[in-house]
């Protein structure tokens, strides 16, 4: 049987952006962040974090740091009980047009196929206009939160619902 999952950005979502966060004492996450996850988590979703890291590609940091990084996301989740079940990330550029960079969809339905996941009960958070079309190609409900660095304008791309944080996002996933 298939799983219903939420996925999950991270810088801009999970964590302010920071602009190539580059560096494990960089990462911090926004407040309730944690407290958000672990409803998540405690309504049985399955938790994914999708993430576009072209610092790799662009020689700002290396796989082993930003893995240092994702580490020290997980232990702050964990000192609430809280979790991620997976984190995908594209280390690309964003010239190469590879399949895993949002907006495209490939991170996304290998998550699905690695995970036993069903795309069309699930939801995609984040903070872009990239996150909001990834989710709609998925046929995913899509929550577009706030508390990104750019400020949010339309294009004529319309999330399934807007929130001021994820923690206010997962309030609306878990209320449907």
């Amino acid at each position: 049987m298939l799983r219903r999952a939420v996925f999950l950005d991270r810088d801009g979502t999970i964590a302010p952006d920071v602009g190539y966060c580059g560096r494990p004492d960089d990462f911090r996450m926004f407040p309730r962040a944690t407290e958000a996850i672990a409803m998540l988590n405690k309504a049985g979703l399955t938790v994914v974090v999708v993430t576009n890291q072209s610092g790799v590609a662009r020689g700002y940091f290396t796989e082993e740091t930003l893995a240092q990084i994702h580490q020290q996301m997980k232990d702050e989740l964990a000192k609430c009980g809280a979790w991620v079940d997976a984190i995908y990330y594209c280390p690309h550029h964003p010239d190469k047009g590879c399949g895993c960079r949002k907006p495209k969809t490939g991170l996304f339905c290998r998550a699905a196929e690695e995970l036993g996941l069903a795309l069309g009960g699930s939801y995609v958070v984040g903070d872009r206009e990239m996150d909001v079309l990834a989710g709609q190609a998925l046929g995913c409900q899509t929550v577009l939160v706030e508390t990104g660095p750019i400020p949010w304008t339309s294009n004529g791309v319309r999330p399934s619902h807007r929130a001021l944080s994820l923690y206010e996002g997962v309030q609306w996933i878990l209320g449907k």
